[in-house]
């Protein structure tokens, strides 16, 4: 199993960022599909989430209206949209996968991609 974040990097406040997280070696479309960020000296926090049945989605109240999530089943890749940057977005943002089967939970990371937002 895989999960592998590209697209972080550097940019300016008010600025864009694509984020991309490529899933193998499971069954990608049976999965919800979130991102996750963490900032120094904080705990991890959910971003955004879309599911797998219905692509229903949900995200932080912090990136509402700015961030948006999605996700191609045909190309196993879901990706974070964030627009309108702020230097408070600046975290390692990482992409989860996750399916509960009867009693189990799949529970899949990324390793993370860093985004940074300075002048």
């Amino acid at each position: 199993v895989q999960l592998v974040e590209s697209g972080g990097g550097l940019v300016q406040p008010g600025g864009s960022l694509r984020l991309s997280c490529a899933a193998s070696g499971f069954t990608f479309s049976t999965y919800d599909m979130s991102w996750y960020r963490q900032a120094p000296g904080k705990e991890r926090e959910l971003v955004a989430a879309m599911r797998s049945a219905g692509g229903s989605t949900n995200y932080a109240d912090s990136v509402k209206g700015r961030f948006t999530i999605s996700r191609d089943n045909a190309k196993n890749t879901v990706y974070l949209r964030m627009n309108s940057l702020k230097p408070e977005d600046t975290a390692v943002y990482y992409c989860n996968a996750r399916r509960l089967v009867l009693w189990k939970e799949y529970d899949y990371w990324g390793q993370g991609t860093q985004v940074t937002v300075s002048s």
